[in-house]
């Protein structure tokens, strides 16, 4: 059933996206691509957020527990986002090698959870975790694409990406990993996969500490032209 349904999760993103080609055909591949990889963010960060907070068990409390029916409908549903991104970014070859591992480990990580039976809500967690920052990247990406990136709005969409980054995948996600490593329910694999998604978010995290530096340094300059020609006005 559960891989029945994984099909089933994987043609539902497929048929989205060729129906997304022909309805929105002035656009590009990626451009439409990009459109389902924001839905699937904001239907995996809703679903989990849920599941954390509402639904439980407390993922910080209570690893390595049976998985239960909306938390395998969450790793299905993303199971399938996983695998289409995962061929559709090799075929056009749009991502690196750091992106295509945490597609990869994605990928490994729910399939082997749902193998298991158990260790459902770290997954989710993850997800949460690693979704959360996607709307603000896909709309740093639209912006750029429609000229609309170099404003207030641009910047307020990399500040609030930066900050959230930071906080959920190395602050929270470090706690997550403490809890799940000092826990004697989850297997020796589920801890394993949690220290390789966290080391890949800090292969991430040197990227954006890149991208802020020149960022700061880009405001910068602009603050230096922009009292420069104030004090021209005034002379």
């Amino acid at each position: 059933m559960i891989v029945v349904c994984a099909l089933l999760s994987l043609f539902g993103w497929v048929t989205l996206y060729f129906v997304l080609c022909n309805v929105n055909g002035q656009r590009s591949f990626e451009w439409n691509c990009r459109l389902v990889t924001l839905l699937h963010g904001i239907l995996a960060v809703s679903v989990t957020a849920y599941i954390g907070y509402v639904d439980g068990p407390w993922p910080f409390t209570y690893p390595g527990t049976k998985n239960t029916p909306l938390q395998i409908s969450a790793m299905v549903l993303s199971l399938g986002y996983f695998i289409f991104d995962m061929a559709w970014c090799v075929y056009f070859r749009t991502e690196g090698p750091v992106m295509l591992a945490h597609h990869t480990m994605s990928i490994l990580g729910i399939l082997l959870t749902l193998w298991l039976g158990e260790s459902g809500i770290e997954s989710c967690a993850v997800l949460f975790g690693s979704e959360v920052t996607n709307p603000l990247l896909q709309a740093r990406w639209f912006l750029k694409q429609t000229g609309r990136y170099r404003t207030l709005l641009g910047d307020v969409v990399d500040v609030l990406f930066v900050l959230l980054f930071v906080v959920m995948r190395i602050f929270v996600g470090g706690t997550m990993l403490y809890c799940e490593l000092i826990s004697p329910r989850p297997r020796f694999f589920i801890k394993c996969g949690g220290v390789a998604m966290y080391a890949l978010s800090w292969v991430f995290m040197v990227d954006i500490v890149r991208f802020a530096v020149r960022k700061s340094k880009s405001w910068h300059k602009q603050q230096t032209l922009s009292n420069s020609h104030e004090g021209e006005k005034i002379d």
